[in-house]
């Protein structure tokens, strides 16, 4: 077994504290003035810029029952590629599924900044305007 990039872990403990929930992990794990990029002209989108405003945005989009599943990572000693699929879970309402891509940057063994790139940006911002 080889060892694995601190960066991939990193981003592994990410996903596992997001699917938890665990925002208190997450907030471990991210840089104070983090930069997380969300693209779009729905209401979610903007940069979201320090620990608070990404964990705001954590908090949002968990009402809509978003999941994230990683299906592939790249890595070296600045960046983490990952691309991965998004779903949502709301009872009685209309639901997404769709590949995502995310530009992790890190600093001083922190996320510093993520840029998101999302399959479909037009279904992404008719989902967020619309629920």
């Amino acid at each position: 077994m080889t060892d694995q990039h601190p960066n991939l872990l990193l981003i592994h403990s990410f996903f596992k504290a997001y699917a938890n929930n665990d925002l208190e992990e997450i907030r471990k794990i991210l840089m104070p003035d983090i930069e997380w990029v969300i693209p779009g002209r729905h209401r979610l989108s903007g940069t979201k810029i320090g620990v608070e405003e990404v964990l705001g945005y954590f908090k949002q989009i968990n009402s809509y029952s978003f999941k994230a599943q990683p299906i592939v990572m790249g890595v070296n000693d600045d960046y983490v590629i990952d691309c991965h699929l998004n779903w949502s879970n709301l009872e009685g309402g209309e639901n997404i599924k769709a590949m995502s891509c995310l530009l992790w940057k890190f600093k001083d063994g922190k996320i510093s900044k993520v840029y998101n790139f999302p399959e479909d940006q037009h279904m992404i911002d008719d989902f967020f305007d619309k629920v």
